[in-house]
């Protein structure tokens, strides 16, 4: 995982793992409830985004780019079936779950981070 692409994947994941602990720890003054909905959001997007990276930047030939944007899209499809697993098993387990915490704190740590990268990335170049 040496690639440049590689490695601003892996300063997204760190931006997203420090971003969602901060909604979490922003959604305890509303109850456990909400900030536990909150730390599964962030968390089921922090975890298929790392499946997508490792799944996408391991090792690959050059010389056989149709492999590589197969191995994206398998990726991506893998990426969906984990997000969907994830939610499934959050809904059948958790009773109290907060689904607009939930969405809202996903949607966030995927989007916000992001945009912070590209900010910090178009600086530094």
């Amino acid at each position: 995982m040496q690639q440049p692409n590689a490695l601003q994947a892996r300063q997204i994941l760190k931006i997203q793992s420090i971003f969602g602990l901060i909604l979490t720890i922003i959604a305890l003054p509303f109850g456990s409830p909400v900030a536990i909905s909150v730390l599964i959001g962030a968390g089921t997007c922090w975890l298929a985004n790392a499946l997508l990276v490792v799944w996408v930047f391991r090792a690959y030939r050059a010389q056989a780019p149709e492999r590589l944007v197969l191995r994206f899209y398998s990726a991506e499809v893998a990426k969906i079936a984990l997000i969907l697993a994830l939610f499934g098993v959050a809904f059948a387990i958790y009773d109290e779950l907060n689904i607009p915490a939930l969405l809202g704190a996903y949607f966030l740590v995927q989007v916000i981070p992001t945009l912070i990268a590209a900010q910090t990335g178009s600086r530094t170049q």
